[in-house]
């Protein structure tokens, strides 16, 4: 038996565990590769990589250490007595082979892989290798089967709600903040909408990430049910919440390596829906040059798909294709979207129009699932409850419930960028847009960001500002500043061009 011990190290849901050279319990000598253990003692065995040291004050020859995630897996206190033994190979890796070598897999095999990944049996690199074999190509019935293995066990229940709705983004254009828009409208309406949403790795800023500059989003399974309750409407860090819990290993790997494979995301989007207990969902698909989807063929390919998994799995999905082709809203980044939402809600006549618009569509959209409202009644009926205050009312409500939030300070560390031309905007790349954004800091600080003065259409005048760069740090701000003087994601025509 070793003795347990937390090692505070992070490694992105990788699970270490660490034992001295001289290790009482294990003959360490004979391991030559990259190995993988199996720890006993805690309510269920927990699996982790296995690092050798030779510095006693990390870990002595009679203790094992594990990294701050596994540490929390074993749920024990350092101290306690633990075994090791060398864990087998996960045999749902056989599966992966065999989709590398291009066979369709089957429901089961999908159910193995996923089982496995919940169980930490697979490394990130393992997961990689998942994503890479899968990303090449997977049937509709393989969609449906990895969509179903992601939902897993944990699902809320929302007794004596027939209709619960939510609205999700396939994501890739910078601000697009229109959920939290729609969740006031329905919420207002009296449709139970708990958004689950997610906090950013890649983008400027996730949905959790601008709604905690206005309030907590840190609630759990009761507070979520509670609220939604009280008020119709709450918007959780769906990462806090005992759903899709493989869905959240298997993100974190593939945005750290890039890969977003459309049929991945629309089963991890679907997945997290019906676990939140979702009935009735709305999910926009933004196409444009510099968007997640390039081409309307490819929209078109993946509504039916996603259609087709929710009929299989009882979802009632409406999707919609919009346009994303530049940047919604004029905020990137949580302050300056949060800014532009509450601008929307106030009914200020400086709200930035493209948001109000496509968030008064689609929450039309929402509205409709009511089989009391007329088929195209819906945005009429959403433009009302926002002009008559409604939206705002639901959202306060929401927000005090939830715990108003300390306000963020904008970053004041500023740039204008200006117009190197006179002209027209003919086109903003949301790429560059966004990785500008990233760059001056948002994403990891809520005052970091780019306020969007000019969109497309707009005329400017050579040395005028055509957005403004904010950051927290300096070191941050010189980032930005080094990439922008390239390529600013701003294309002008000369005036006469139109």
């Amino acid at each position: 038996m070793l003795s347990l011990k937390h090692i505070a190290v992070s490694s992105f849901n990788e699970n270490i565990a660490y034992v001295h050279k001289d290790c009482e319990a294990y003959k360490i000598d004979d391991i030559k590769n990259l190995t993988k253990v199996e720890i006993h003692g805690g309510v269920k065995p927990i699996y982790a990589f296995l690092q050798v040291c030779d510095d006693p004050k990390l870990v002595k020859p009679n203790e094992l250490g594990l990294n701050t995630e596994a540490f929390k897996l074993i749920n024990l206190p350092e101290g306690a007595n633990i075994s090791l033994t060398l864990a087998p190979i996960a045999t749902s890796l056989a599966s992966i082979k065999r989709k590398i070598s291009g066979n369709i897999l089957s429901a089961g095999e999908y159910a193995s892989i996923i089982n496995d990944i919940a169980a930490h049996r697979y490394s990130n690199m393992d997961i990689a290798s998942f994503l890479v074999a899968s990303g090449s190509f997977m049937t509709a019935p393989e969609v449906l089967a990895l969509t179903e293995a992601l939902i897993g066990e944990e699902v809320i229940r929302w007794d004596n709600e027939n209709i619960v709705v939510d609205f999700h983004c396939l994501g890739g254009i910078p601000g697009n903040k229109t959920d939290l828009i729609i969740t006031a409208i329905a919420a207002a309406y009296g449709l139970p909408m708990p958004k689950t949403a997610a906090k950013s790795l890649t983008s400027c800023a996730g949905v959790a990430d601008t709604f905690s500059v206005l309030a907590n989003v840190n609630l759990d399974e009761t507070d979520l049910k509670r609220m939604v309750k009280e008020n119709r409407g709450a918007i959780a860090d769906y990462s806090k919440l005992p759903i899709a819990t493989s869905s959240k290993i298997i993100s974190s790997v593939e945005r750290h390596l890039g890969l977003l494979q459309p049929q991945h995301l629309a089963a991890s989007i679907l997945a997290i829906k019906i676990a939140s207990g979702v009935t009735h969902l709305v999910l926009d698909i933004p196409v444009g040059p510099n968007s997640r989807i390039k081409s309307t063929n490819e929209a078109m390919r993946l509504r039916k798909l996603i259609e087709y998994v929710g009929d299989m799995l009882s979802l009632e999905i409406d999707v919609v294709i919009t346009d994303g082709s530049e940047p919604i809203g004029n905020g990137i980044g949580a302050v300056l979207e949060a800014r532009d939402i509450m601008k929307i809600l106030r009914n200020k006549e400086d709200a930035p129009q493209d948001l109000l618009e496509k968030s008064l569509f689609l929450a039309g959209r929402v509205l409709e699932f009511d089989p009391q409202l007329r088929g195209g009644q819906g945005y009429a009926v959403a433009k009302e409850i926002l002009l008559s205050g409604r939206a705002l009312e639901a959202m306060n409500k929401i927000i005090y419930a939830q715990g108003k939030a300390p306000q963020p300070k904008l970053g004041n560390l500023t740039r204008d960028i200006v117009a190197s031309q006179a002209g027209v905007i003919e086109s903003i790349d949301n790429t560059r847009i966004n990785k500008i954004g990233v760059l001056a800091g948002a994403g990891q600080y809520a005052g970091a960001g780019l306020d969007l003065l000019k969109k497309v259409g707009d005329s400017v005048e050579q040395g005028e500002t055509l957005y403004r760069i904010h950051s927290v740090s300096a070191t941050d701000f010189a980032f930005a500043n080094s990439v922008v003087d390239g390529n600013n994601g701003y294309e002008i025509n000369t005036k006469g061009s139109y």
